[in-house]
């Protein structure tokens, strides 16, 4: 029988019930001894989780094999990025940061040395996640012309200047991989990579209140000093290094929001059967079907543009159009389904009491990140018309 993005191989499917086992029995009853708008796991609750996922082999999924990882496919991680996000606080922790040891990508394309050091403890469970900066205020749907923050050499040091914003898991991480101009202004060829750690002095950290529960931060540099081994790749490389991972974050990045939806779409469906209206049930009412039928359409539709894009990054495949599409269309079809699925379930959707209202704040900063929906119909609109 073929398989292929619309039929997934029987090892992912196997996958994807191991996955959506672990968060059911082990995940959610974590997440219900926590406040609701809690931003991961406590270390205590979050070590012992991790082994089991280790133990599991549900561990550095995306990092390859020659670096200790995994090594899973495009497409088996889209399958566990899905089934992973099923859980409360899914958008941004998916299975409750149970399934750690990936090193920023980048660090796949640095010297051994340079991985032995940042890259392997994160790999082997020693260290917890880091980050990486990229979008400035200057714009952040086209970092490469965007980044003013600048990295000048002076001896065997470079001396970073300059601001960025809406970064990730700076808050707690111990190093994290910016990247700064170190060219001419707007030359996309002029960036370059480099490792920062968490006490290098010159660097302050402060947290960006958003509208959903978990915070990015704001990194500015005054005359940090970086030493040359913290670089990354050759001066005026990191911008062609960050490009593969940033194509492919889009395809995983969409993952998540389809499984938030799909979860939240069957919480509906039982609340409408349930739910005594007028003399019958929520369910019998048209109007509901087809807000029921919209969704589960939408969701479908969404799921196999995500697998198409990543069948299709497997093969080695240019994928910037197909992870464009798929990022776009189940971003903005989430959010549809989660709104859709608050209206249903009435005030109480807005409640605390569910965790509808938190998807939904979750769900609008998604539209947004790794390149907002605009962006987006842009890079396909550019393909089309080339």
């Amino acid at each position: 029988m073929p398989t292929g993005a619309w039929e997934l191989p029987e090892e992912f499917r196997d996958l994807q019930d191991t996955v959506r086992r672990f968060v059911t029995a082990d995940v959610r009853p974590l997440e219900e001894k926590l406040d609701h708008d809690a931003a991961g796991l406590p270390p205590d609750l979050l070590a012992p989780l991790q082994a089991k996922a280790r133990e599991m082999g549900l561990w550095a999924l995306q990092t390859p094999v020659e670096y200790g990882g995994a090594g899973l496919s495009v497409l088996g991680q889209v399958v566990v990025a899905e089934e992973a996000a099923k859980c409360r606080m899914g958008a941004f922790f998916p299975a409750g940061g149970a399934f750690g040891g990936n090193p920023p990508s980048v660090l796949f394309r640095a010297s051994p040395e340079q991985f032995d050091r940042w890259g392997r403890p994160i790999v082997e469970g020693r260290a917890g996640k880091a980050y990486t900066a990229i979008s400035e205020a200057s714009g952040g749907s086209d970092p490469a012309r965007a980044i003013r923050c600048r990295a000048e050499r002076r001896g065997d040091h470079y001396v970073l200047n300059g601001t960025k914003v809406w970064t990730s898991h700076a808050a707690t991480a111990d190093w994290g991989v910016v990247y700064a101009r170190t060219g001419a202004p707007d030359d996309r060829g002029g960036i370059s990579c480099f490792v920062v750690e968490r006490d290098t002095p010159g660097l302050t950290i402060t947290p960006i209140g958003v509208m959903n529960s978990f915070s990015p931060s704001e990194l500015h540099f005054q005359d940090a000093s970086i030493p040359v081994g913290n670089r990354i790749g050759a001066e005026g490389s990191g911008f062609g290094m960050a490009s593969d991972f940033l194509v492919h974050g889009r395809i995983l990045y969409g993952a998540g929001p389809v499984g938030i939806a799909q979860y939240a779409l069957e919480m509906t469906i039982e609340w409408a059967k349930e739910r005594a209206v007028f003399g019958g049930r929520l369910a019998d009412k048209q109007g509901i079907q087809w807000m029921l039928a919209d969704s589960e359409i939408e969701l479908r539709a969404a799921r196999l543009l995500i697998y198409q894009a990543a069948w299709n990054a497997d093969l080695g495949q240019d994928v910037r159009v197909d992870a464009s599409v798929a990022k776009l269309y189940s971003t903005e079809a989430a959010f549809r389904v989660v709104d859709r699925c608050v209206q249903i379930f009435g005030a109480l959707g807005l409640s605390q009491e569910m965790p509808l209202e938190r998807w939904l704040r979750d769900l609008r900063v998604k539209r947004l990140g790794e390149g907002a929906t605009e962006v987006q119909r842009h890079v396909v609109a550019r393909a089309l018309l080339r």
